[in-house]
């Protein structure tokens, strides 16, 4: 018997392939960070590095995709990413150091900066405005079984295997990924590509780099304090130096006039406030479940991936949630939502039955994925087709820069607050009020929701409903 997908199917399914690899390694290394770290020697807030430092690779190499797959072809560049993520998840698989893990997850993030937006640009190309929200609805819901059957496998591995395998399943994916995408992704390239800015490549991936690295070890991990500060400053200034080379370059690497789109700005900007608060989650959530309620990492998977259950549920419901009550209300409303789900977990305790934190994980799941498709749809809404290539690498960049952030904010957060405790080890009463923090932040990105005219995006919203 011959295998078909359906006419329309085949593009969505296979982007969601990768999304669903990158989504899950990302939700399994998560509930399994007190058992790595406990297995190189290391303290867990340490392993912040290993989430950084991915997140980081993604934000330098993003900029470049759509260049590359306009260059040289989204099917070709596509598949070559594909095998680099793969190569990443073998050697973090084979690491036993800090530093060999910290390395191999830049690595895997270099795969991932070329996979998945460069997926989701063919995506754009070949999807009318109308149809927009339908789309990344219908793309996400896939993808978002990563998150599902990530937390409680990894805790499953962790608990009763060895963590190191937590990567090697990553394989059959990417082969998968790699048959489908060789037969059905069209590889599309532009007939005239300008050159690529290298300049401003080398100063925001050595800028982003440095300042990211700089403030994640804060002088505790891996380098001294004073190196930590110098890359640190280094970095800013490189970021400040791009600046004034953006201002007198005519194909600036990342162009950053999108900025003045009402809508653009919005969901770029105001979603950066958003995803810096939301992107701890998954670096404090199992390590205050683990480490501060004593759970084993199989129960904590199984409980934190509801949120995830909770996403999927709110994915069939977000655009006619957008066509009653319009962007604006939505992201304002929600944000401050969102950030009281985040802020709750201060009241959790050990003894918490679990059915509340089930309860809480849903809900918070349903509020995070109404306010990510909304932010994912406005941020194109008033972007030109020749324009969305620089409007996918902007945004995408910001969007791993706030999850960077997220988690390096998160643990300063926590650590300041053992220290405020005079706590050595980390105590549960630590990860509440880091959370308390957390949830604020995440609360405060709604002031830059309200700037949006109370008609934004309604060609998009009213769009779907008209294609329905």
């Amino acid at each position: 018997m011959q295998f078909k997908i359906a006419p329309g199917m085949a593009t969505p399914l296979i982007v969601a392939t990768a999304l669903f690899m990158e989504n899950m390694d990302a939700t399994v290394i998560s509930t399994s960070l007190p058992v790595i770290a406990q297995d190189l020697a290391v303290d867990p807030i340490s392993l912040k590095l290993a989430l950084t430092s991915y997140l980081v690779s993604l934000a330098v190499f993003i900029p470049i995709s759509g260049w590359m797959a306009d260059r040289f072809g989204a099917r070709r560049i596509f598949r070559a990413a594909i095998l680099v993520f793969m190569l990443g998840s073998l050697l973090c698989a084979g690491t036993s150091t800090l530093h060999g893990f910290v390395m191999a997850r830049f690595l895997q993030g270099i795969g991932g900066a070329m996979m998945v937006p460069v997926g989701r640009l063919v995506i754009l190309r070949t999807i009318d405005k109308a149809d927009l929200v339908r789309a990344l609805s219908y793309l996400t819901v896939p993808a978002l079984l990563g998150p599902v059957i990530g937390p409680p496998l990894g805790g499953f591995i962790s608990t009763y295997f060895h963590w190191r395998w937590i990567f090697l399943i990553n394989i059959p994916i990417a082969l998968l990924g790699l048959a489908l995408a060789g037969r059905f992704i069209a590889n599309l390239k532009e007939d005239s590509v300008p050159r690529l800015d290298m300049a401003g490549f080398v100063l925001t991936g050595a800028g982003l780099s440095m300042l990211m690295l700089g403030l994640s070890s804060e002088g505790k991990h891996m380098v001294s304090a004073t190196t930590s500060i110098w890359l640190t400053a280094v970095g800013a200034a490189l970021l400040l130096g791009y600046l004034w080379h953006y201002r007198r370059s005519q194909d600036a690497l990342l162009d950053l006039s999108l900025l003045r789109l009402p809508t653009f700005n919005a969901g770029v900007v105001g979603g950066f406030m958003f995803r810096v608060g939301i992107g701890t989650i998954p670096f404090l959530l199992p390590l205050m479940l683990q480490l501060g309620f004593g759970f084993s990492p199989f129960e904590s998977g199984l409980l934190t991936c509801s949120t995830a259950m909770g996403a999927i549920g709110m994915k069939t419901v977000v655009a006619k949630v957008l066509q009653k009550f319009g962007f604006r209300r939505v992201l304002v409303l929600n944000s401050l939502l969102a950030g009281c789900s985040v802020a709750i977990y201060a009241l959790f305790r050990a003894d918490t039955p679990h059915w509340i934190l089930l309860a809480v994980f849903v809900l918070g799941g349903c509020l995070r994925s109404l306010q990510f498709t909304s932010l994912n749809a406005i941020t194109f809404a008033d972007v030109e087709a020749e324009r969305l290539s620089n409007a996918t690498s902007l945004s995408s960049v910001a969007q791993q820069l706030a999850a960077g952030f997220g988690v390096t904010v998160g643990a300063f957060a926590l650590q300041t607050t053992a220290w405020w405790h005079g706590h050595q080890q980390l105590q549960a009463v630590d990860f509440g009020q880091a959370f308390l923090i957390m949830g604020t932040l995440t609360a405060l990105s709604s002031w830059q929701f309200l700037k949006l005219d109370k008609n934004a995006g309604r060609e998009v919203s009213a769009g779907h409903a008209a294609g329905k």
